[in-house]
């Protein structure tokens, strides 16, 4: 399998850093409320200081959603969704261990974190502008097509597993209780987000380690290493 973002995105977007995690051996039977409050708390400091609206890796979100042709308070990267709810309500509601783990990640960092389940990935993924064509499946079980040019993650078989990029994703590789092998990808594209990818990463594959018995693999990739074979 791979993982990717075309050479239209790094062209288009040279401050995009990527980080991806990939684990097996995940199970749904596993507490991580301790590590879910740690990032909570980090996300509620930084919270109190500023609105999210203000965080530079949810403005460098903003501004590139503007540049595809998205209204930025209409359609959110998945982290200042997260982070308005946050504040909104005090917590997350719990999913899988695993999703809430990430979205505590994403919450402490601001920065988008995208878990698929690979047993329903064909192939691969690569980041990169729709054709239109695709297909993707929402939550509720209806399909979708992409628009042409919006920006999907895309298998061999072009099914898009999320659409407008870090907006929203695909029911078809969602985390589920049967999920065991996942691909877990952070993006950033502020002024420090290689830095901070890559430490966001190794912190989720140091609490993986931690909570279930798997030993996680981590990458960084950029445009002049985009991909990766697992």
């Amino acid at each position: 399998m791979y993982f990717q973002h075309s050479s239209d995105l790094w062209a288009e977007h040279p401050g995009l850093a990527a980080g991806v995690v990939l684990a097996t051996g995940i199970t749904p039977d596993v507490s991580v409320e301790e590590p879910i409050a740690e990032f909570g708390a980090v996300a509620g400091r930084r919270l109190a200081a500023g609105p999210e609206a203000e965080f530079p890796e949810i403005q460098a979100w903003r501004r590139t959603f503007s540049k595809m042709g998205l209204k930025p308070t209409q359609y959110r990267c998945a982290s200042e969704a997260l982070l308005r709810r946050f504040k909104k309500e005090g917590d997350l509601p719990r999913i899988h261990p695993l999703i809430d783990l990430c979205n505590a990640a994403s919450l402490a960092f601001a920065i988008p974190v995208a878990v698929f389940d690979l047993a329903n990935v064909s192939g691969g993924l690569e980041v990169r502008h729709a054709t239109g064509e695709e297909t993707y499946l929402t939550f509720s079980g209806e399909t979708e097509n992409p628009e042409p040019r919006e920006v999907v993650f895309a298998d061999a078989e072009g099914r898009a597993h999320a659409r407008r990029w870090t907006n929203r994703q695909s029911g078809l590789s969602a985390v589920r209780p049967s999920t065991a092998s996942v691909l877990i990808v952070a993006e950033a594209l502020h002024d420090s987000a290689a830095r901070d990818v890559e430490e966001l990463i190794t912190t989720l594959a140091g609490r993986l380690g931690e909570v279930w018995p798997v030993a996680p693999k981590t990458t960084m990739l950029s445009r002049s290493a985009p991909r990766l074979e697992f």
